[in-house]
């Protein structure tokens, strides 16, 4: 049996352009528990439109894909925290709150980027989450990011003027 992704259970219906299912020009990013139980993985293969120099990934990409996957992190340390299975209600969700991003170096195209996301410190309202992308073997970036955890539906609201 192949293990369903963190995006498809919890959020199955998510639109989000890096890793929502239900986007039909989207990443598809989809994050995974680790057997070592502290990682969070997930594995990308570029596209060549994602090229910024002739034959590297552009760093945008990287941004998103941090972002994303980083999120997700997030958020199934506090289903886990919780005792409970991602995709239970209510819903947990966590949106962007500071996106930090090295690049150590030059990440080629052509081969499968792989994302290893963990908490780092207490996991609260506001928890940190170091991610590290690696080009096969080597190390490219790492992303020093926290997220918030909130109700979206409010945060839409506020967003679209419904609410203050």
């Amino acid at each position: 049996m192949t293990e369903i992704a963190l995006q498809d259970r919890a959020a199955p219906e998510g639109v989000c352009y890096g890793c929502g299912s239900k986007n039909p020009h989207g990443l598809h990013v989809k994050s995974y528990w680790h057997a070592d139980g502290i990682h969070v993985m997930a594995t990308h293969m570029p596209d060549s439109k994602y090229c910024g120099w002739p034959d590297l990934v552009y760093g945008g990409l990287l941004a998103m894909l941090v972002d994303c996957h980083s999120n997700w992190t997030a958020m199934a340390y506090h289903y886990r925290a919780e005792q409970r299975e991602p995709g239970s209600l209510p819903r947990i969700d966590c949106v962007t709150g500071y996106l930090g991003l090295k690049y150590i170096k030059p990440t080629p195209m052509g081969v499968t980027l792989t994302l290893r996301a963990r908490l780092d410190g207490e996991l609260g309202r506001k928890s940190k989450i170091i991610c590290e992308v690696y080009a096969g073997d080597v190390l490219t970036a790492i992303g020093d990011s926290i997220f918030v955890r909130t109700d979206t539906a409010q945060l839409s609201a506020v967003a679209h003027g419904r609410e203050s």
